[in-house]
């Protein structure tokens, strides 16, 4: 028997920093080790990473809790929990401790978390980007070798990213109604108004992020594959088709196949091949990005695995497979209808629907003061109760898509990003995705979808919210900020 979306819940939960007396942006000092201090001392087994002898993450039963791209913009990626009956409430009760905790550990150095998509008013300025930047060898790649405008996201933009299991045979048909109705997500969630201390024009200026990273890479295919496809993808195989094959350029492999992809001691293949181009070569020759020495690397199913993140889309399938298939019949399979998911079922496959649409949004005194305490103690849950209401119903979900239309979605992206609910039209179609989601959940996980509720019927998001708040405030930058601080900064329910 085919199992259930939402089989396992989790969520990647981004965080933008900022100190608690002057809303300014705040590079984080101490706090993975801080953080896993206060959770050792609930008795939890806590492990730190470290990059350059400065921990950069603290692993435990939650999950992995770090930072992202700066040390200004921190990251927890939850640890999956059973989905089914109560999953929701499971999830958010992970949430709320891991809240609690990243808001003691950063009043630890007089830092708060900001309920904001991207710092209002933080410079992307290059010689900021290289000081709070974190250490990784994949910057290396991105920025000096192909070419990525990657200090474009330097002033914490933030996402809030539901993760939902599915059964790989409804994997493609999952992602493709995540992708089409990813601007009701942009509307709903949208978050960031403002860039550099200025209005945009935009309602989540952080989604033109992409465009920006790759406007000017050295590959084009770069650039390509962060735009949505004219068409719906057929099946799995098509997917990594569109992500590994034609024009596009291989990403950096690792020396040794099991590496992390963050961490790993890259190689650039010679003659910039696709990933399709080097998997049916017998052997490749690049050179190691860490010291230039010439090497040669022999084509490996578990590349297939490890390059699963070559694309920006508003979601991702993500997996992991239990065992390996042998290169020959991965590169067979793919060439079949239907091969990919086959292969995958045999190898046993865990994946899940990574939507990256959502703009973070947390409670605050603002929000409460508008909309109840409930309402916005609920507001990290609403993305993944929305999502995981439309993945449970596909059959409805994807009649929507086709009442709406492919090509028509696809144009819609820009104006959610532009003017969320003030677009009338993404207004009706968040109005469509919200009551297909609630269908799809059962009474009592309704109440998750109360944010989402609550933003679609009085038209304000929290883009709008804020910008109202930046635009009433008299003075200078300084000033505004320093407002938005007391009104936008996390407030949980025991404050």
């Amino acid at each position: 028997m085919r199992e259930p979306a939402g089989r396992r819940l989790g969520l990647e939960m981004e965080m933008a920093v900022v100190r608690r007396d002057s809303g300014a942006s705040h590079a984080a000092e101490r706090y993975p080790e801080t953080l896993a201090g206060i959770k050792r001392s609930r008795g939890e087994d806590i492990r730190l990473s470290y990059l350059h002898d400065r921990a950069v993450c603290a692993s435990g039963p939650l999950g992995d809790s770090g930072f992202d791209n700066g040390y200004n913009l921190l990251e927890t990626a939850f640890a999956p929990v059973m989905g089914g009956p109560g999953g929701l409430d499971r999830l958010d009760a992970a949430m709320q401790t891991e809240l609690r905790d990243v808001r003691d550990a950063l009043a630890a150095e007089d830092a708060t978390v900001l309920n904001a998509a991207e710092h209002p008013a933080a410079t992307l300025d290059n010689d900021r980007y290289l000081r709070i930047r974190i250490p990784r060898p994949i910057y290396t790649e991105l920025v000096g070798h192909r070419g990525w405008l990657h200090r474009a996201g330097i002033d914490a933009k933030a996402q809030n990213s539901p993760c939902t299991a599915v059964p790989v045979e409804d994997a493609v048909r999952a992602l493709n109604v995540m992708l089409a109705l990813a601007p009701a997500f942009i509307a709903l969630f949208a978050n960031s108004p403002l860039q550099d201390g200025r209005a945009t024009g935009l309602k989540e200026n952080r989604l033109m992020l992409w465009d920006r990273v790759f406007r000017h890479a050295r590959f084009a295919a770069d650039h390509r594959l962060q735009q949505l496809p004219a068409l719906p993808f057929r099946d799995l195989g098509d997917y990594f088709r569109w992500m590994f094959a034609g024009d596009t350029v291989s990403r950096a492999l690792p020396l040794a196949v099991d590496d992390d992809y963050k961490g790993a001691v890259s190689v650039y293949l010679d003659g910039h091949p696709s990933l399709d181009r080097f998997l049916h070569a017998r052997e490749w020759r690049g050179r190691r990005a860490d010291n230039g020495q010439s090497v040669l690397l022999r084509p490996h199913s578990g590349y297939f695995e490890y390059s699963q993140f070559a694309h920006f889309l508003d979601a991702r399938f993500r997996y992991r497979l239990r065992t390996r298939p042998p290169l020959e019949d991965l590169l067979h399979a793919w060439k079949r209808p239907g091969g990919i998911e086959a292969l995958f079922v045999r190898a046993g496959l865990e994946g899940y629907i990574e939507g990256r649409a959502p703009g973070a949004v947390f409670p605050d005194r603002q929000l409460r003061a508008e909309a109840g305490a409930s309402v916005a103690g609920r507001a990290p849950m609403a993305a993944s109760a929305m999502q995981l209401g439309l993945l449970r119903d596909l059959a409805t979900a994807e009649a929507l898509v086709r009442e709406w239309g492919w090509p028509s979605l696809r144009g819609m992206r820009q104006a959610a990003i532009r003017a969320a609910l003030d677009d009338r039209r993404v207004r009706a179609l968040a109005a469509d995705v919200l009551a297909a989601a609630s269908a799809g959940l059962d009474a009592s996980e309704r109440p998750w979808l109360a944010y989402a509720d609550y933003v679609l019927a009085s038209g304000q998001t929290a883009a709008d919210r804020l910008l109202a708040l930046w635009t009433a405030t008299p003075g200078g930058v300084d000033d505004k900020l320093r407002e938005v601080c007391a009104w936008r900064s996390l407030r949980l329910g025991d404050e």
